[in-house]
């Protein structure tokens, strides 16, 4: 009886951030998920490559590397889960043109064109987002919102008790602000992006400023979530 070869199995895993690979954050559950599915399939992982980058970065080493080690080896990329990838064009490109077999754990129905499909999407999805954004602020600089006030705050102090009007007029840019982010904003969190670290890292992977040119964070996160809520 002529036994069946072993498949193997190449592992690619990714984590955003240097904490997170360090901590096992996200990591350890894409491990065991592609832990679990070669042993169902008594399949040999012959390695495990992890990338920790943002995936803004087209550039991925260990992806390349994964990817050569398995064409090498006749194995088969396997990844935990694909629709967390699943916006990221250049990702999808480069498996797909990879020539090489793959299998995501969470899709092992997904192909060469389910993922040509799916990067097609992440394209405009992408192009649509930065579009909406500069039509949003575009529209709201034309109104007269002020996008950008450093020195804000410190008008306010100076202005001490009669200042309400002052304090009326930044508290009303402010909300205009919120609402034309409020697409923005709305979409991050049916992404999945719900907590306020999460929000604050999708702004910025978005390249969408603060009102006053700078980077989000939990603080200024929570404030804009609090305007569009209140």
């Amino acid at each position: 009886m002529i036994q069946k070869p072993v498949p193997k199995f190449v592992a690619y895993e990714r984590v955003s951030t240097a904490r997170q690979g360090k901590s096992g954050l996200g990591l350890d559950a894409q491990r065991k998920a592609i832990e679990d599915f070669a042993v169902a399939r008594t399949a040999t992982i012959l390695g495990r490559f992890t990338e920790i980058e943002s995936g803004r970065k087209t550039d991925r080493p260990k992806l390349a590397e994964a990817l050569g080690l398995a064409r090498l080896t006749g194995a088969t990329l396997v990844i935990a889960k694909l629709d967390r990838l699943s916006r990221n064009a250049a990702f999808l490109l480069t498996l797909r043109d990879s020539g090489v077999r793959f299998v995501a754990v969470d899709m092992p129905e997904a192909n060469d064109l389910t993922v040509g499909i799916m990067a097609l999407v992440a394209e405009q999805e992408r192009e649509a987002i930065s579009r909406r954004t500069r039509e949003a602020l575009a529209a709201a600089k034309a109104r007269g919102v002020k996008l950008g006030n450093p020195n804000g705050a410190e008008a306010l102090r100076r202005a001490g008790k009669g200042g309400e009007a002052l304090r009326a007029t930044v508290a009303r840019n402010a909300d205009e602000f919120a609402e034309e982010l409020r697409p923005v904003v709305e979409a991050i969190q049916a992404d999945g992006h719900t907590t306020l670290r999460a929000m604050a890292r999708e702004l910025n992977h978005r390249g969408i400023l603060t009102r006053r040119g700078g980077r989000w964070h939990v603080s200024n996160v929570r404030n804009l979530v609090e305007r569009l809520t209140s």
